[in-house]
């Protein structure tokens, strides 16, 4: 009997040009996994990068919106329900987005270009931690500055003080246009200028300020008000207003009080459902006529906070 034919095997070069290959396709895969993976991951990113992007639009409208509205219930008549530019946040909806601004008129800063020695002198040293010496050496330079003559004052500059000193900015013997102005007066360091800017303004045009919207800074600049003082004033004030009755009056401010001015410092700031924030901050004051009613003095974009606990409207 014929013994029956042994299958073929492969030979060892085939077997190896096997493993090769699949080799290569385990590599292709792994390939075409990362490669997948990553275009994956790619329009994932694009797409929420595209929703944010809609997103901060949204609220940056809205917060742009929130700013005219303010604007405009602080302009209407003085009704028991009309909104007051006493700082206390309103909230509302729109749309999905929550809304919180608040309004405070100009007055409660210090206007540089209309301030007298004794509010600029408080300022610097009890907000700007400036000596005495130094203070002196401030307020006269800011006088100097604004006034439209060449006298010295005993301690101020004029140019050739800063000319000497080797700086390249002369004073302008004009009214301030802005807050930043301020740091270049001769004398003036970073340190007291960050301290101090908050309290200052250049739209006020009262020599004065409000004590009933002033903030705790701007209340300490004035003369005889100390730290206690001014704290048991501010925690009066936010009970009279969490009552919704006047504020009461600050002694220490009587000689140096302004009333509100139609010029507003406005705060808004708009939060999508997806948590997308966007602030504004906005000076603004009414112009009377009808086709533009509002003229802009400031508008920026603001830092966004946690949002307080508002007043719902």
């Amino acid at each position: 009997m014929r013994a029956a034919p042994h299958a073929s095997r492969p030979c060892n070069g085939q077997q190896h040009q096997r493993g090769i290959a699949l080799v290569l396709v385990l590599w292709l895969t792994i390939l075409l996994m990362v490669i997948a993976s990553g275009f994956a991951f790619s329009m994932r990113s694009e797409a929420l990068s595209a929703r944010n992007a809609l997103s901060l639009a949204q609220v940056r409208a809205v917060a742009d919106g929130a700013v005219e509205r303010m604007a405009f219930e602080l302009s209407r008549p003085r009704f028991p329900t009309a909104w007051s530019s006493d700082g206390q946040p309103r909230r509302w909806r729109d749309g999905d987005i929550d809304v919180v601004a608040s309004g405070v008129d100009e007055s409660s800063r210090i206007d540089i270009n209309a301030a007298p020695d004794a509010l600029l002198k408080g300022l610097l040293e009890q907000v700007g931690g400036a000596d005495p010496e130094t203070a002196a050496r401030i307020v006269d330079g800011i006088l100097d500055w604004r006034d439209a003559d060449e006298a010295k004052r005993p301690n101020g500059a004029e140019e050739p003080d800063y000319r000497q000193a080797g700086l390249p900015q002369r004073p302008t013997n004009a009214p301030f246009e802005t807050v930043s102005e301020v740091a270049r007066i001769l004398g003036m360091t970073p340190a007291i200028f960050a301290r101090i800017a908050g309290s200052l303004t250049v739209n006020s045009r009262q020599p004065g300020i409000n004590p009933l919207t002033a903030s705790r800074d701007v209340l300490l600049a004035l003369p005889n008000a100390t730290p206690d003082i001014v704290d048991q004033y501010l925690q009066q004030r936010a009970e009279a207003l969490a009552s919704k009755l006047p504020a009461p009056p600050f002694p220490p401010a009587t000689p140096f009080a302004s009333g509100a001015v139609p010029v507003w410092r406005i705060r808004a700031q708009a939060t999508a459902a997806d948590g997308v924030t966007f602030a504004r901050d906005a000076v603004v004051r009414p112009s009377g006529e009808p086709r533009r009613p509002l003229i802009t003095l400031t508008w920026a974009d603001g830092v966004t906070q946690a949002p307080p606990v508002a007043v719902t409207p």
